[in-house]
C-alpha cells in the first residue's frame, strides 16, 4: 500500500525570512575592538592634545614697564632685518652676510661671546650659523639650545618668518646673558632654512645638530622659534589640519608649542612651565612629525640627530596670509603680544636650565 504523499504548506509571501546578521562572539569581538579604538583615542588626547595647567583666558595684563621696553626691542629689531636686510638668503650673499654680522654684533653688545660656525659642504656661497653661549655652572654638559633661522624664503622681507624669531632670539640674548643658569644655554641663529635647503642636509640647522651627535652633546631641549609674531582676534582666523580644528581654538590669539611624538615629554613640560608662570595663551600637541606643518622649521634637524626638540610659533600659514608673501611686512606684527611670548620662552627656558627641574 502506497504511503501517502506529504506536502508542504503553501509560503506565506508576507513572511520575512530571517538573517543571522553575525554570531554572538562575533558581535562581542566588535565591541571589544570599538572599545580599544575608544582607550587608545582617550589616552592619545589625553597625553597628546590635552595639555597640564589651563590656558589663559580673557584680557591681558596691563603692558608693564619692561615689557614696553622690550616690544620696542623688539621692532626695531625686526624693522632692520626686514627693511635694510630684507630678501637675506643665499640668492643675495652681500645682504645675507650684512644681516649675519648684525646678528652677532646684537649678541656682542648684550655681553655675549657669539661666534660663526661655518656651515660647510662646498658650497658656492658663504653660509654662517652664528651661536652664542651661556655657560652653565653646576651641569655645564648639560645644553638647552634655543634657536631661530635668519634667512628669508626668495622675495620676501621675511618679517613674521623668521626677523621675528630673531629678534624674539635677541631679546632672550639681553635678558639672559647675566644670568648664572645650572645647564647650559646655547642660543643659534641658523642659516639656510628656507628653500632650496628646506629639509635637506644643507640646512644650517642639520649641520649643528649633526656636528652636536657627532660629538656626543647631551641637548636635552631644543625650542625652534618659528614666526612668533602675527596674531588676529578674529573668530576663525585661526585655522588646522583635519581633525585638529576640534581640540583647539579658532581664535588666532595664542602662541603654540608643537613637538613629534618623540618630543612628548618636553612639549609637555613647556606647556605646564608657560602657563604656570605667563598669563598669555598657549597651546601644545605632541603630533605625528608627517601631519603638514609640524615638522617645519630648525627643531625637524634635531629631531633627526635623535634630541627632543619643538617648534614654538604663532602657527605660520595657519593663521598669517602673509606667509611667504612680499606683504610679510613689519607693520603687521604685534610687538606687544611679542613681548609678552618672551617672558613666556624666558620663564620656560630659566626653569629648563635649573638643575632641580628634571630635564
Amino acid at each position: 500500500m502506497d504511503q501517502p504523499t506529504q506536502t508542504q504548506p503553501p509560503k506565506d509571501p508576507t513572511r520575512k525570512k530571517r538573517v543571522r546578521l553575525a554570531s554572538r562572539a562575533s558581535v562581542v569581538r566588535l565591541a571589544a575592538l570599538f572599545l580599544l579604538i575608544s582607550i587608545v583615542l582617550t589616552l592619545a588626547w589625553v597625553r597628546l592634545i590635552n595639555m597640564p595647567g589651563s590656558a589663559h583666558t580673557g584680557p591681558l595684563p596691563e603692558l608693564s614697564s619692561a615689557q614696553a621696553e622690550t616690544s620696542i626691542a623688539l621692532r626695531r629689531d625686526v624693522e632692520q632685518l626686514a627693511g635694510a636686510f630684507a630678501d637675506r638668503n643665499r640668492f643675495n650673499p652681500r645682504v645675507y652676510e650684512l644681516a649675519g654680522q648684525m646678528i652677532f654684533d646684537r649678541l656682542l653688545a648684550s655681553g655675549l661671546e657669539p661666534r660663526f660656525e661655518q656651515v660647510t659642504r662646498g658650497r658656492a656661497y658663504e653660509s654662517r650659523n652664528i651661536v652664542a653661549e651661556i655657560q652653565g655652572t653646576t651641569h655645564p654638559a648639560e645644553i638647552i639650545v634655543v634657536g631661530a633661522h635668519y634667512d628669508t624664503h626668495p622675495d620676501t622681507p621675511g618679517a613674521d618668518d623668521n626677523a621675528s624669531g630673531v629678534a624674539g632670539v635677541l631679546a632672550l640674548a639681553h635678558r639672559l646673558a647675566s644670568s648664572t643658569p645650572d645647564r647650559t644655554i646655547r642660543l643659534v641663529l641658523f642659516a639656510d632654512e628656507e628653500p632650496p635647503q628646506f629639509m635637506t642636509d644643507d640646512m644650517g640647522s642639520v649641520f649643528h645638530a649633526t656636528t652636536s651627535s657627532q660629538q656626543s652633546e647631551r641637548i636635552i631641549a631644543m625650542l625652534s622659534l618659528e614666526m612668533i609674531g602675527f596674531f588676529d582676534d578674529t573668530p576663525g582666523s585661526q585655522h588646522y589640519p583635519r581633525p585638529l580644528d576640534l581640540c583647539y581654538p579658532d581664535t588666532g590669539d595664542f602662541i603654540a608649542v608643537v613637538g613629534n611624538l618623540g618630543s612628548t615629554g618636553l612639549v609637555r613640560r613647556i606647556v605646564a612651565d608657560w602657563r604656570d608662570t605667563t598669563p598669555f595663551p598657549c597651546y601644545g600637541a605632541a603630533l605625528p612629525s608627517g601631519i603638514s606643518g609640524v615638522g617645519w622649521s630648525d627643531h625637524w634637524s634635531f629631531w633627526q640627530a635623535g634630541y627632543p626638540a619643538v617648534m614654538l610659533t604663532d602657527t605660520s600659514f595657519f593663521r598669517n596670509p602673509n606667509y611667504h608673501k612680499p606683504t610679510d611686512t613689519p607693520n603687521t606684527l604685534d610687538y606687544e603680544r611679542m613681548a609678552r611670548v618672551i617672558d613666556g620662552i624666558e620663564a620656560v627656558v630659566r626653569r629648563l636650565a635649573t638643575s632641580l627641574q628634571s630635564p
